[in-house]
């Protein structure tokens, strides 16, 4: 059947009143969540993944759809009106959205950023429909040796274009694979790194990892850096755009929409390096460059449709390979998992309604999003209002139920506090948190996949060799030594001025920002001076 009438069937599976309902709280939750200062659509997703338990998988997935895009969208409400982005890839609409708010035109900035992603995420979905089947389809020819390569290009890249230090992004994803690799050898059916302790022999649950980093790390860092000051929150008005408004965004749209797809469809792109490379692009191309830096509404549109078409991009290795190349797709993933059910090149055809109505229900919480949220963009602005301590007092609360609920085992919500302090040290220590929960979801595949490589070829090394493999590695090793290699050519070597500005851009946010996988920049403020 061709993608337009399997796309088809997935609306008959969205479009049923139960599915539409969770669709639309999923938007709604999502938004709420993500709208809360240093709360990023991976914590809201996190922290919502074990309230799904009891619901249908399709069901539960269509909800975590629309969570997904509120939760971005919430993320912007909050870079624009605070200041404060919930994640990396919101960095760059904090740098012109809340200068307009302070100079009165918040109401614009959030239109301007929510059309923006309903225009970035309807085209990014439809190409998410068409190109995702074509990739399962080369994927199912695809050979361990290829796959494991692959997965360690994943494991390489997210640790190399996040954060400040690449040393830090692999001590992160030492831990990761650390993680995922307690509990029973399935080969040999002896324990690893459970230190005698039964509970861990069937290792440690996925949805208590990704509660633990991302919910209760934050809630800890936080709680130990709280501003006792209530927040400053810029009023909002009607979010009107003018026809000048409308004139000098349309194009930003589309630019940003073509730059973010294709970063987020490689594995381990993310969407922190096409944000900022869509500023840059608009900062060149605008007429009015003078207003870069004071309040530019091109600065906002851009990198906003940006970051919503490399989410659904994101979704293309997601689904293809079972790969995730941001924090929000790393949760969605072990949602996935939680229902015995792995992403992976078979998933178009063993799962069909399952795959096809989750992408239908992009397109219908994309238009909610829309419809639901210019209008209550006041009420959004309004939680902001919430004191911290009851905030997060409240998500300790509800992450504690959730992953007692999860297997109804005690011992869970000790292992959700040893991984909170873990993710608190984390936070301390300036590590992402995007390369440990990729390391514990991927590291046990691809040790499969090791595995099975070498079992074809009877142990040889060679056997993870194929012309793929090949080329993939090549890459893993430019990635590797880029930055000896820039060391050693000339310096008036050739340039791309986009690019590099970009890089600048990067660095001067990193400066300032730190590495923000949902975390507060509000929060890192008030953090030691003398921090790594």
């Amino acid at each position: 059947m061709d993608a337009f009438g399997s796309l088809m069937e997935g609306f008959g599976t969205a479009l049923t009143p139960t599915n539409l309902a969770f669709a639309l709280l999923g938007v709604l939750l999502g938004t709420a969540i993500g709208v809360l200062p240093g709360i990023g659509p991976a914590m809201a997703v996190a922290l919502l993944l074990p309230l799904t338990r009891g619901l249908d998988v399709t069901t539960a997935l269509i909800m975590f759809a629309g969570i997904y895009y509120g939760g971005m969208y919430g993320g912007s409400t909050t870079s624009i009106l605070l200041n404060t982005p919930g994640e990396s890839a919101s960095v760059v609409t904090a740098i012109e959205g809340n200068k307009m708010a302070r100079s009165g035109r918040a109401a614009q900035a959030l239109a301007t950023a929510a059309i923006g992603s309903f225009v970035a995420g309807t085209i990014a979905t439809l190409l998410l429909a068409l190109v995702a089947p074509l990739v399962a389809d080369l994927a199912v020819e695809v050979s361990p040796a290829d796959m494991f390569a692959i997965m360690v290009l994943a494991f390489i890249a997210v640790t190399s274009v996040l954060g400040s230090s690449r040393v830090r992004g692999l001590a992160s994803l030492g831990l990761g694979l650390a993680i995922g690799l307690v509990g029973i050898d399935a080969t040999s059916g002896q324990q690893r790194l459970t230190f005698g302790i039964g509970e861990l022999a069937d290792g440690i649950d996925i949805v208590v990892v990704a509660v633990g980093l991302f919910a209760v790390g934050e809630a800890l860092w936080t709680a130990a850096h709280l501003r006792r000051r209530p927040v400053e929150v810029i009023p909002v008005g009607n979010p009107r755009m003018s026809r000048s408004d409308w004139r000098r965004s349309w194009k930003p749209w589309l630019r940003g929409t073509a730059i973010g797809f294709p970063f987020g469809a490689v594995p381990a792109g993310g969407a922190e390096v096409p944000t900022f490379l869509s500023y840059v692009t608009e900062k060149r191309l605008s007429r009015h460059p003078e207003e870069f830096g004071t309040g530019a509404i091109e600065g906002v549109a851009g990198p906003e449709a940006t970051n919503n078409a490399s989410a659904a991009g994101g979704l293309v290795p997601l689904l293809t390979l079972g790969i995730p190349v941001t924090a929000t797709a790393a949760v969605l993933l072990a949602a996935i998992e939680s229902y015995g059910i792995q992403p992976g090149p078979q998933l178009f055809d063993s799962e069909p309604e399952l795959v096809w109505g989750l992408i239908a229900s992009l397109f219908i919480g994309n238009t909610a999003l829309l419809v639901l949220n210019l209008p209550l963009a006041p009420l959004w602005a309004r939680l902001l209002r919430i004191p911290r301590t009851y905030l997060y007092a409240g998500i300790l609360f509800f992450a504690s139920l959730g992953a007692y609920a999860t297997n109804a085992n005690v011992f869970d919500l000790f292992m959700l506090l040893v991984i909170g302090a873990l993710g608190f040290m984390m936070r301390r220590f300036g590590l992402p948190l995007l390369p440990a929960i990729v390391g514990v979801i991927l590291g046990p595949f691809a040790e499969a996949e090791l595995r099975q490589a070498l079992q074809i070829s009877n142990g040889a090394i060679g056997g993870l060799i194929d012309p793929l493999s090949v080329v993939v590695y090549v890459i893993v090793a430019l990635v590797l030594l880029w930055p000896l290699v820039r060391l050693l050519l000339p310096k008036k070597g050739v340039h791309v001025p986009v690019l590099d500005e970009a890089v600048h851009e990067i660095e001067e946010a990193h400066h300032h920002h730190g590495t923000t996988d949902a975390i507060s920049v509000e929060a890192r403020a008030k953090q030691d001076p003398d921090r790594p």
